[in-house]
């Protein structure tokens, strides 16, 4: 069966929606009609429902995605439902034995072969980079590189997506130029870790190298540069941020603790001072940048003490974006072979809420500085009172806004000066200067 219209329904992180977004391109080059998360049974001969397969809660809802177009396609509402991405891959036989109801099973890379294996022979006319965004035109997320070789205690993503393996420059640099000709403006760098960019395929890390010619490319306005890892941190990208004004004075660095007992059982191959001195060495060679990172309470090992340690850390440190999740074991990690996950939920929860109700007391104190200031958005989407932009500091989905009063028409996409004028915790109100 041919199908002549395709739902791809995209679930988890923003590189599976990459992928997502270059089996639209291919099903349009093969004159299939193809939509993006729409209901399951809305009109279409068959579902491809990309997969999480991270954490508990990434996994259930795959689980009843898929469960649901399966129950449409009993029904008659479609004919054939496809699972790729991570979930898949990771449990490729269990889950065929136990969902036998799904047509085909991908896994994190052989979805490629899903046009050709429903029927469809000639070649696609597109190159292997060019999607369909799904994204606003004028912002983009550019994946660099697939898989991970860190091998943390607590994470199964090296397990699903493999050894790293970085994108060919060239290639990336091809992307970027193809995508601002279609209007994109802010592109989000993203990869499980950008930071070891390059070691694989050039010998040395080469991220600092990539960034530096992105900035150098015209028409790009916004480098966004997300996932970087603590250990082994590239001295030389911190001198291109500072560099060229359109990087962003902003860096996503998940440090999950700071106390060494934790982070010795995390395996994340770093100290609790070589955490602060790289921290230092970033604010001092970026000034004015804003870190975001992630932190976990409840690791093995967490005591009271160590988890007092990360208080203070907090305080210290007075991150301007910070999440932070509980500890949960997954199956087939370091943890999971050596540690007991014997801290109580309820400790767990009540850690997770005091170290976030802390980083809301600061979040509020950072936004009360910038009262005053002129800042740079990007204008996303209009509201009967304000306008919704972002400024460099803020990542689309998970970091503040900054509501901008409707004194002046404003576009949709465009970048305009505004002046702060209140403060709340996470998000900033403003004027048109």
């Amino acid at each position: 069966m041919t199908p002549r219209h395709i739902n791809i329904i995209s679930l988890g992180c923003s590189k599976n929606l990459v992928d997502s977004e270059r089996l639209l391109k291919m099903c349009e080059d093969y004159g299939i009609k193809a939509t993006h998360n729409d209901a399951v049974t809305k009109g279409c001969d068959a579902v491809v429902i990309n997969t999480c397969g991270f954490i508990a809660d990434a996994k259930e809802e795959s689980i009843n995605t898929i469960l649901e177009a399966i129950r449409a396609k009993e029904d008659g509402y479609i004919k054939a439902v496809y699972v790729m991405g991570c979930l898949s891959q990771r449990y490729p036989e269990q889950l065929a034995a136990e969902i036998p109801e799904v047509d085909v099973w991908y896994g994190k890379t052989s979805w490629v072969d899903l046009l050709k294996e429903i029927g469809l022979r000639r070649h696609c006319q597109s190159r292997v980079f060019e999607r369909k965004l799904t994204t606003p035109p004028y912002s983009t997320y550019l994946k660099i590189a697939e898989g991970c070789n860190r091998f943390c205690a607590f994470c199964a993503i090296p397990h699903i997506t493999g050894r790293y393996t970085s994108r060919p420059m060239e290639e990336i640099l091809e992307e970027v130029e193809w995508l601002v000709s279609k209007g994109v403006k802010e592109f989000n760098v993203i990869a499980q870790e950008i930071t070891r960019y390059g070691a694989d395929l050039y010998g040395k890390v080469a991220i600092a190298e990539l960034i530096d010619k992105i900035a150098g490319i015209e028409g790009v306005e916004w480098i966004r540069l997300h996932y970087a890892y603590p250990s082994e941190f590239p001295d030389d990208l911190l001198d291109v941020m500072a560099k060229h004004p359109n990087v962003c004075r902003y860096l996503d660095i998940a440090l999950q603790h700071i106390a060494d007992p934790v982070l010795s059982n995390m395996r994340r191959h770093i100290t609790g001072e070589e955490t602060r001195t790289l921290l230092a060495k970033i604010r001092a060679k970026v000034p004015g940048i804003h870190i975001r990172t992630t932190l976990m309470v409840g690791f093995p090992g967490e005591g009271e003490k160590e988890f007092n340690e990360l208080m203070d850390f907090v305080r210290e440190q007075r991150f301007e974006r910070m999440g932070a999740f509980a500890y949960c074991e997954e199956e087939d990690t370091y943890a999971a072979k050596n540690f007991s996950d014997d801290i109580p939920d309820e400790v767990k929860t009540q850690r997770l809420d005091a170290l976030m109700a802390l980083q809301e007391e600061i979040s509020q104190e950072i936004n009360n500085a910038k009262i005053g200031s002129t800042v740079k958005v990007l204008i996303e989407s209009e509201e009967a009172d304000y306008y919704v932009g972002r400024s460099e500091f803020d990542s689309p989905e998970v970091d503040p806004e900054v509501l901008v009063e409707k004194s002046r028409p404003m576009t949709i996409g465009e970048f305009y000066d505004v002046k702060i004028t209140e403060a709340m915790p996470f998000d900033l109100i403003a004027k048109p200067c």
